[in-house]
């Protein structure tokens, strides 16, 4: 028995029509599609886009990474658990040892302020666990896939393209700082993604580690969690 919701089913590669095949594309339709998605600017429409992309464009769901895993809940854990520890080191060895700042002065508001905290949870679980994943691995490594191929130097050469396009996202936001953790996680997630070819895992993987940093700042433990190694 199931103890989570069944994915949607395969997108049917037949029948084809001339729509799907100019969407799977690299002509008008399909760099019209890329534009499209572009557009949505927010993570969480862009990640819907990219499902309707492959709904309508006969690409099945495992060619941009959703496959169903053996055990949800196995999964789930495992990803919630290694998303929270990878903010902790992030946070206590990568980003200290690279100058930065123990408090996030972005999102330093959210510090005990619980009428933040829900609407960011949200914000987190939907932007950044569903939609940059879905966008970022996913439909990303689906492209370059199609125009590069999928030998070891190709998707070295996603991963590199996917960090830093991701890193560069997070300038306006979070300045350097927020560029210097986004590569990293980047470079991380999209190795993974490389090797695996499993989107779920690291879409939680992505809300843990988020959440995880979320706790910190609410709780005003930026500055002890930064110092836990380097005094």
């Amino acid at each position: 028995m199931s103890d989570a919701p069944a994915l949607p089913a395969e997108p049917r590669p037949e029948p084809d029509d001339a729509i799907a095949k100019g969407l799977r594309g690299f002509g008008p339709l399909g760099i019209l599609a890329i534009l499209i998605i572009l557009a949505g600017m927010i993570p969480a429409v862009m990640g819907v886009l990219v499902l309707l992309w492959a709904w309508r464009s006969h690409t099945p769901w495992r060619e941009i990474g959703i496959v169903r895993p053996r055990s949800w809940i196995r999964t789930a854990a495992i990803a919630i658990v290694l998303g929270a520890v990878f903010k902790l080191v992030m946070k206590s060895v990568v980003m200290p040892m690279l100058g930065a700042d123990p408090i996030n002065q972005r999102y330093h508001y959210l510090a005990g302020n619980s009428n933040a905290l829900l609407p960011m949870i949200f914000a987190i679980v939907i932007g950044a666990g569903f939609g940059e994943e879905t966008f970022f691995r996913g439909y990303l490594f689906e492209r370059l896939g199609k125009l590069i191929g999928s030998s070891a130097i190709a998707k070295t050469f996603a991963v590199l393209i996917t960090s830093i396009w991701f890193a560069l996202v997070h300038y306006p936001d979070q300045g350097l700082a927020g560029v210097q953790q986004a590569m990293v996680t980047g470079l991380t997630f999209g190795t993974v993604f490389a090797l695996t070819g499993t989107l779920l895992p690291l879409m939680i993987a992505h809300a843990s580690f988020d959440l995880t940093a979320l706790a910190i700042i609410y709780w005003d433990l930026e500055t002890a969690v930064a110092h836990l190694i380097f005094k």
